[in-house]
């Protein structure tokens, strides 16, 4: 199924024209990340996840389904570039967890010039991602509607970091070497098939929402609006993932069958348990 613009952008809810400025870049990237979930299923699904262009439009837009950073910014990076923006390829090496030695790159994102300036956009980092594209500006702290962030140096690199109540988290680092499409489908089949991967051991959803509230999932922990809970079972959390998350679970291609989440959703809560 071929990239469509159009569906694109009612699938995020977009209206009025577009044009290759800021605004317009703002306004997509808040709206990508209230309308398309961060979500991992197809990893633990064990299903192979496609990269280029055409596959992850069927997925996330015609399918109605979510993906994680290499899929989300794969399709941000098309929509901007049919639209007219000039979009450099990046990767990040994620450190929110504080690994004591250097992780490799297995983050997408990408770096928007406009102008004069440079703005990172990202909306695929789950809990933590960015809602809003910030400017590629070192120790200033930049707001979005779901937090303030900001870049630092780090050796010869960015540092990403979210202000939170007891300081900076770290979240991820990353230098402005171009990445190819090569690049991408390596890291993703890494972080997809790593036996080791965070990914594939943890059910892990998020939905922004545009009053700057989140509606996230973490195997069977819901949190909507502030409000937490822990669902009971394997159809409490797939009831959950269409009418909290938005997922559309029904599709010939991409959906999901009751009986086969519910499979790997038990296994997912055995090994946490």
């Amino acid at each position: 199924m071929s990239f469509n613009l159009e569906a694109y952008l009612a699938r995020i809810r977009f209206s009025g024209g577009c044009a290759p400025d800021l605004a317009t870049l703002q306004q997509i990237h808040l709206r990508h990340t209230c309308t398309i979930p961060f979500e991992n299923l197809d990893v633990l699904l064990g299903r192979q996840i496609l990269l280029d262009d055409d596959s992850v439009f069927a997925k996330l837009v015609a399918g109605g389904r979510g993906g994680y950073c290499y899929e989300q910014n794969a399709l941000l990076r098309r929509a901007l570039v049919e639209i007219g923006f000039q979009v450099a390829d990046l990767a990040a090496r994620v450190v929110i967890m504080r690994p004591l030695e250097m992780p490799p790159r297995t983050h997408r994102l990408q770096l928007v010039t406009l102008g004069e300036e440079r703005w990172l956009a990202d909306v695929g980092f789950g809990g933590k991602t960015l809602t809003s594209p910030i400017k590629l500006e070192l120790n200033s702290e930049q707001t979005t509607p779901h937090g303030v962030y900001r870049l630092t140096p780090a050796d010869d690199d960015y540092l990403l970091s979210v202000k939170e109540e007891s300081g900076w988290l770290p979240l991820y680092r990353f230098d402005l070497q171009p990445q190819y499409f090569a690049d991408y489908e390596m890291a993703n089949h890494y972080v997809a098939t790593w036996p080791a991967s965070h990914f594939r051991h943890n059910l892990t959803l998020c939905l922004k929402a545009a009053d700057g509230q989140s509606v996230t999932l973490s195997n069977n922990q819901l949190n909507a609006a502030g409000q937490k809970q822990a669902l009971p079972d394997a159809v409490a959390v797939y009831n959950a993932l269409q009418t909290q998350l938005g997922l559309h679970l029904d599709d010939k291609l991409h959906g999901i069958g009751l009986a086969t989440f519910t499979a790997a959703f038990n296994l997912v809560m055995q090994k946490t348990n």
